[in-house]
């Protein structure tokens, strides 16, 4: 299959590889809003605005297999693997404690992805980037596996939750910020990681977390997949959930890609919007 995509926006239109696209951007130099830490997120989504369908055996929303591919999954880990911290949540330890959850960084356990093991390990960087992990009800255990290869977690949670096991979660990972009174708040997320040192923080959890980075206008750039695909359904699950955003969070097109190889030749979209 063809390396080749078509570069739409901004012209003009040429052929460029499939491979490195992200990567080339070197995320690691950019920074944030008022030279804070680098914010960016990613999704792949339907026509119709779906990232997530039913599971067909338990309760919660999975990746509809139907826009899963792996060429969006390249691309998924090359803004990964550029990552000093990626955001995830309590349901992701919990479904990664129960065996339902893959790592999210594959470049250790994926051949397919060792030029990206090897980028990371020349820029002088530890094997894998950290975990923030946010919850208000702190209601996971740690796996073991999660803390191997030098990496931390830094547990992320409301002034609220309960005190004991705040107290429980930071002797055991040592790294703990109150980044809100009863819910957690996008600044202090945001300002309490940059206490810690990290300067590219990558969005790789959902549409609730989404929300709380836009609200709050630290989110500098998102990445979205466009599969070809009307999938309908429910219930209705988008890029993000929550209250009305007002203002409205405002973003400019900054790249848009054509890949008609992907999904058997149905094709997807690659678009790059960078907050206003």
């Amino acid at each position: 299959m063809s390396d080749n995509i078509l570069k739409l926006y901004p012209t003009p239109s040429q052929e460029v590889k499939l491979k490195d696209l992200y990567l080339k951007q070197d995320l690691r130099s950019l920074k944030g809003g008022s030279d804070g830490p680098f914010v960016y997120s990613n999704f792949i989504t339907s026509l119709d605005g779906r990232i997530a369908i039913p599971h067909a055996e338990k309760n919660e929303l999975v990746v509809p297999g139907q826009l899963a591919n792996p060429r969006d999954w390249r691309l998924f880990q090359e803004l990964a693997v550029q990552a000093d911290i990626l955001l995830t949540s309590g349901r992701y330890l919990r479904q990664y404690a129960a065996g339902d959850a893959q790592e999210i960084l594959r470049i250790y356990d994926d051949p397919q992805f060792e030029d990206l093991r090897q980028w990371r390990l020349a820029q002088g960087l530890p094997p894998q980037p950290d975990l923030a992990v946010i919850s208000g009800r702190l209601d996971f255990d740690i796996p073991e596996v999660l803390l191997e290869d030098e990496r931390s977690l830094v547990i992320v949670t409301t002034q609220s939750s309960d005190a004991m096991l705040r107290k429980e979660l930071s002797e055991r990972t040592g790294k703990l910020i109150i980044a809100g009174e009863r819910s957690v708040s996008g600044k202090a997320l945001v300002e309490g990681l940059s206490g810690l040192g990290y300067r590219t923080i990558y969005n790789a959890t959902g549409p609730k977390v989404h929300h709380l980075l836009l609200a709050d206008r630290v989110l500098d750039r998102m990445y979205l997949t466009f599969a070809n695909r009307i999938l309908g359904g429910s219930p209705y699950m988008s890029i993000v959930e929550g209250a009305l955003l007002d203002p409205p969070a405002d973003f400019q097109l900054d790249k848009l890609y054509h890949d008609p190889h992907a999904l058997d030749g149905l094709g997807q979209l690659y678009a790059t919007f960078t907050r206003v």
